[in-house]
Parts: C-alpha cells; sequence; structure tokens
C-alpha cells in the first residue's frame, strides 16, 4: 500500500471534465470520483532502484510504473521537469503486439540456415506477444488523463511546457481536458504531424495525420524557433522582388502583428497601423531598420520587412504547425521493433524548440524510449516511464548502446505483478478457482463464483488498465456500495472484492461496516497471494569456466540449456492458431524449438560485483532477430556461440527470455 498520498498542485480543483454518454459532450462535474482522487492525492510507493548504468551523475531515470506513481515520487524528491513529452494511448480500440522473433541457436545453427533457405523464415520463427490494449470507454479513459495530467503539472516546472501526443479518436477531448488544468490562455499549438503519405481509407478522406497539443505552464517558458530547409518551389515563389542597389532578391514580409498599438515614424510620416494591427517594431528598431535599408515600401506607401533569399536560404523558414516533413522511419539502425515507434527526427524537433541543454525532458507513457534517447544525444537529462517491462527493456538496451548513463528503478506498487497490465489481466482471470462468467451480470462483475448455500456470488476484479480501479481505497468502495450493488438481484447475498492494491484494510472495512445501504456480505480478497504461489521462473543449466580463447583470460559462462514454460505456451498457442488457419494453398508451418532451447534466450548479462540486490551489469551480450550478438551496446556480426565472457568472476548472470521476461541466477558456487 502508499507510504502516504502527496498533494497533486497547491491549489484546489474547482471541476472536472467527464464524458456525457447522453448527450455527447464535455460537462464539468465537481462532485464525482475524480475530484475525491484528487483531494486525496497522489499514492506514493516505494522505489526499488533495479540497475545502475554508468556513474549517472546527471540523475537520469528509467522508471517501470504509472505515470502518477512516478510523479508521486519525483514530486516528493522536489524533481521538477522543464518540458514533457507525452504519447499516451490514443483510445483507438486496437491492440498492440510485439513481434517475437525465435533467436538463432548456436548449436543447430547450421541445420536452421539449411531449413531457412527452404521457409518463409518470418513464418516460422516469429510470433507476436499482446504488449497492451488501447480499448477504452471514453468518460474512463478521459477521467484517467485528468488524473495523469494533473500529476504531470505538479511536477512541472514554472517555465515548462508540455506536448501531448494524439490522434483524432480522443484529441479534441484531451484538449478541453488541457484547456481547464493548464488554461485557455496557456495553449500554444495545436501542432499537425503527417505522420504517412496517402492512404487508401474506404469511403473517407485518408487519414494520414496526428494531432500534438503544446501547452505551456505559465507566460514564462523556454521556446527556440525551429527552422526548416526551403524547397526549390518555395525559394521560386517566394523571392521575386529585386533590390536594385545590391541586385539581391527578397520578400517584402509584414511588419504588423495582431493586436492594438500605437502609430510609428516611416521615412518622416507617422502611420497608424492597420486596424486590429499593430507594428511588430519599436520606434527605434523602426529607425535602425531604415538606416540599414532594411524596410520596403510598396506602391501604397506600405512599409514592408526585407527577407533576402541568401539571408533566409541560410537559416531555412521558420517552422510552422503543420508538420510534413518528418516522416516515420521504415528501416534503418533507429528501429527497435515497437509497435507505436515515434521518429527521432519528431523528438530532435520538440526538444531542441523547448528545452536547453542540462534541462530535464519527461516522457510518462515511454514506449520505446525515442524521447530519452533524443534527449540524451542533445545533451538533456531525462525520465522515461512505462508500466510495461517490454517499454522498459527496449529503453534500456538502447540508452545502453548509446552510452547514456541513467538508474533503472521501480514502483513497488502491486501492480505490476506480471510483464504488463494486459497480460496480467490475462493471468488473473486464469488463476482464479471456480470463477465462472456470469450472463446475468453487467460488466462491472468479472464474472461470479457458484456456491451451494449462498448461490450466486458475484465477483469485482479491478481492471489494471483501469487506474481508477487499480487502488481499492473509500472512492472505489464507495461505488461498488452505492453504484454496482444495487444494480445486482436482490435474492444475491454475498459479493467478493478483490484487489492487487489497498490503501487500508481496517479503513475499508470500517467504511463497509458503517455503511448501512446494503444488507449484502462484501468480502475483500488480496490478488497477490494468488499470484505470488504461481510464478514460475525460466530454467537454464549453466557451466562457468576460467577462459584461454585468447591473451586476457577471464571466465566465460557457458547456457548448456534453456527453458521456459511461458514462452513454450506462447510457441504452442501460436502452432495450434496456425494449424487451425492452415489449408492446402497454406500449408501448417510449426514453430519448433531444440531440445537445449537456446533459441528462445535474447540477452544475457553478468554481475561481477555483488552477489545480491541493485544489478551492475559488467558484461552483457543481445542477440538481435537475426541472430548477430550486440556486445556491452556495440553492434557485431557475429552469431552467439552459447557464452557470454567477463575478465572478472560472475557472481550472478541474468537471462532474458524472447518475450521478455528475465530470470537470475547465482553462479558464483558453480
Amino acid at each position: 500500500m502508499p507510504k502516504k498520498y502527496i498533494p497533486f498542485i497547491p491549489e484546489p480543483v474547482e471541476g472536472q471534465a467527464v464524458l456525457s454518454n447522453f448527450n455527447r459532450v464535455l460537462k464539468y462535474k465537481g462532485a464525482n470520483d475524480v475530484s475525491m482522487v484528487l483531494e486525496r492525492g497522489m499514492p506514493l510507493y516505494e522505489m526499488e532502484k533495479v540497475e545502475t548504468v554508468g556513474k549517472n551523475e546527471n540523475g537520469n531515470m528509467v522508471i517501470r510504473g504509472e505515470c502518477v506513481s512516478a510523479c508521486a515520487y519525483l514530486k516528493e524528491r522536489g524533481v521538477e521537469v522543464d518540458l514533457v513529452y507525452i504519447d499516451p494511448p490514443f483510445a483507438s480500440g486496437a491492440d498492440y503486439a510485439k513481434k517475437v522473433y525465435i533467436r538463432r541457436n548456436p548449436k543447430v545453427a547450421e541445420a536452421i540456415a539449411a531449413v531457412e533457405q527452404e521457409l518463409d523464415i518470418e513464418e516460422l520463427k516469429a510470433f507476436e506477444e499482446k504488449m497492451y490494449g488501447d480499448v477504452w470507454d471514453k468518460e474512463k479513459y478521459l477521467n484517467w488523463m485528468y488524473e495523469n495530467l494533473m500529476a504531470i503539472k505538479s511536477v512541472m516546472s514554472e517555465t515548462a511546457s508540455i506536448y501531448v501526443h494524439l490522434d483524432y479518436h480522443i484529441g479534441h477531448y484531451v484538449k478541453i481536458l488541457m484547456d481547464e488544468i493548464f488554461g485557455e490562455d496557456n495553449f500554444l499549438n495545436e501542432i499537425i504531424w503527417q505522420r504517412t503519405g496517402a492512404h487508401n481509407d474506404a469511403g473517407r478522406y485518408g487519414i494520414i495525420h496526428d494531432n500534438i497539443y503544446w501547452y505551456r505552464k505559465s507566460a514564462e517558458y523556454f521556446f527556440e524557433m525551429a527552422y526548416v530547409d526551403l524547397t526549390e518551389e518555395h525559394k521560386t515563389t517566394r523571392f521575386r522582388t529585386i533590390e536594385p542597389e545590391s541586385g539581391r532578391k527578397f520578400y517584402p514580409g509584414p511588419i504588423t502583428a495582431p493586436g492594438a498599438g500605437p502609430a510609428r515614424i516611416f521615412r518622416g510620416r507617422l502611420l497608424a497601423p492597420p486596424s486590429g494591427r499593430h507594428w511588430s517594431y519599436t520606434q527605434e528598431n523602426i529607425d535602425l531598420l531604415e538606416s540599414q535599408n532594411k524596410i520596403y515600401y510598396s506602391s501604397t506607401g506600405t512599409p514592408y520587412l526585407k527577407e533576402y533569399e541568401d539571408e533566409y536560404t541560410a537559416k531555412g523558414r521558420r517552422t510552422q504547425s503543420i508538420w510534413s516533413d518528418i516522416l516515420p522511419s521504415k528501416t534503418g539502425s533507429e528501429l527497435v521493433d515497437y509497435d507505436t515507434q515515434k521518429p527521432g527526427a519528431l523528438l530532435e524537433r520538440v526538444i531542441n524548440a523547448s528545452s536547453d541543454e542540462n534541462m530535464l525532458i519527461a516522457d510518462f507513457f515511454g514506449g520505446s524510449g525515442v524521447a530519452a534517447a533524443v534527449a540524451n544525444k542533445l545533451g538533456r537529462r531525462f525520465i522515461h516511464c512505462d508500466i510495461g517491462i517490454n517499454s522498459i527493456q527496449t529503453t534500456r538496451d538502447r540508452l545502453v548502446a548509446d552510452g547514456a548513463a541513467f538508474d533503472v528503478l521501480e514502483i513497488k506498487d502491486g501492480v505490476s505483478l506480471y510483464r504488463n497490465p494486459v497480460q496480467t489481466m490475462d493471468k488473473i482471470k486464469f488463476l482464479i478457482p471456480g470463477l465462472r462468467n456470469e450472463d446475468s451480470l453487467n460488466s462491472f462483475w468479472e464474472g461470479a463464483f457458484a456456491d451451494s448455500k449462498l448461490g450466486t456470488i458475484p465477483v469485482y476484479v479491478p481492471n489494471l488498465m483501469d487506474s481508477g480501479s487499480k487502488l481499492l481505497d473509500v472512492v472505489l468502495m464507495n461505488r461498488i456500495i452505492h453504484q454496482a450493488i444495487p444494480d445486482l438481484d436482490p435474492n444475491i447475498k454475498k459479493v467478493i472484492v478483490y484487489y492487487v492494491d489497498i490503501t487500508s484494510k481496517e479503513e475499508i472495512g470500517k467504511f463497509i461496516a458503517d455503511d448501512d445501504s446494503t444488507d449484502k456480505e462484501i468480502e475483500l480478497r488480496d490478488l497477490k497471494a494468488i499470484l505470488d504461489d504461481v510464478v514460475v521462473d525460466d530454467y537454464a543449466e549453466v557451466k562457468l569456466e576460467e577462459s584461454h580463447e585468447d591473451l586476457f583470460g577471464g571466465f566465460e559462462v557457458i547456457i548448456e540449456k534453456f527453458a521456459s514454460d511461458r514462452v513454450m505456451q506462447k510457441i504452442s498457442d501460436f502452432n495450434q492458431k496456425a494449424f487451425l488457419n492452415s489449408s492446402a494453398k497454406k500449408p501448417y508451418k510449426p514453430i519448433e524449438i531444440s531440445e537445449d532451447g537456446l533459441e528462445l534466450i535474447e540477452f544475457l548479462s553478468v554481475d561481477c560485483t555483488s552477489g545480491s540486490g541493485e544489478w551492475d551489469s559488467d558484461s552483457e551480450i543481445k542477440i538481435d532477430k537475426l541472430g548477430y550478438v550486440i556486445k556491452n551496446g556495440e553492434k557485431t556480426k557475429e552469431f552467439w556461440n552459447g557464452k557470454i565472457r567477463s575478465q572478472k568472476k560472475p557472481l550472478r548472470l541474468k537471462i532474458r527470455n524472447i518475450c521478455g521476461d528475465e530470470t537470475v541466477w547465482n553462479i558464483d558456487k558453480k
């Protein structure tokens, strides 16, 4: 349970935007569940340091956990963020999966190579692993986003700004939330990012763009204009006027801006600005521009600023709110096999424009880690946060390859019970004995138990994809008692409420006892007790030997056998599905794993420093999907030989399987 609660922001929140399913418009409500959550504060949990990479003098962080909990930790430590970029779920209704590749087995490499010449390598060696589901009820999504945005705002410095990357599914609703949270006056831009070329969308115009909403926290914020190269068309159509004295081409640009302002003196005459506008320069600067012959007068005497082609071409043109010059990379070293990965060039523009060197950049839905990687490249400090283990591993590995220094941290909030919320939910449903579907119950209840004496017992299981239900508190218990239970059949005598985290069992028990609105028995059960009993680590047979391969000596850990029940179950499910979908034209091609199972290994690391606690990676290798080895972040064209070497004697070995599960073995006594 949380150690304590951290206030979101100093000032109280007056209203909260939620979606009314009746008339489909946003309404503001103050007395609702989310406002109660905001009044309670952000839950602060224990934070475990899993690994430190490099000296990390700048305090860079890669955090596994949810946004709100991460913000509570940062605020408690007094950490302020200078720029936030988030690419949260889009409420698109899609499920996102990672393609998992079987690695090259060093012991049967020749046989595999021969098979690959005859069969489709993709069909033979790959299957998909579900990472997260982007399926939301709009009202729940907006409540969730409101809480997250409030948490993020609480750790932003006074000069910070935030970019929120969404698309047409939900962006227009979230903008209204941001108007309330950050203030309409602090809205700066809606950026249209053209993410792809033409689409052949049936029955409508092709959807080829995302929306990025940019807000500042206060009137003082960092911004450095970005420039893009001029196109040949732009050069030929824009710079048509020639200065007689020098022969230089220029464009007569506007010298006014929106808003009222006083008249100024031009060529000895007092000129008022056009209606609704003001002169962009002070009188002193106008006089200076006049002396430099940089003001052009039209035939009507209207002044314009000379924008010279040679100066403009060298600098480029100012970036506008439509970004059509950055397309996602389809190939290349930047790709990390992450379904929602954004191009580095997109983050480079955002970070360069809205931060300076050594400022702190944060992405609380970090995904593939592009924000952290680009921030590191540009000399900024970074925080990467994500709930999924795939995100943490992908980001950790790419930052190691970039030579970055950082801490890997994990929030001990009871939610990261498994690899990610989707898989945890799948595991929960499978592991509760006796739980069955019950058509007479609404979707609030996961199912029911059948009891010979009590009859049907509805069962509530927290949805870990919904931040509002992951913590059993008074707010959620109030909803169960006053909204969910009254909808049940009057003959039901008992309900069971599972939880993965709870504010206080005594507090919730007292709340239930003090509330006399229901006569149904309410039993509380801890889900962690179920999961803790069934966690099965991977199995490995390893051998430690002194190395004699070269003059440098050292040690080598030889992996003789590896087995993963979970990965084999995934492969079995894939093979069964492939068999059912097979036909004469598309025959069944099962994935087969060798007896020693080494093709199930993606990553190995040895710790020669400590036999317990925080991991110190003294030597590590990663086998990419083509079978090549990445040694300590350096790409090679070598194939893995079934070993990992180190100069010092290893104390522990960590192996990550191809689905991302990591298991640690003590090898100091082997």
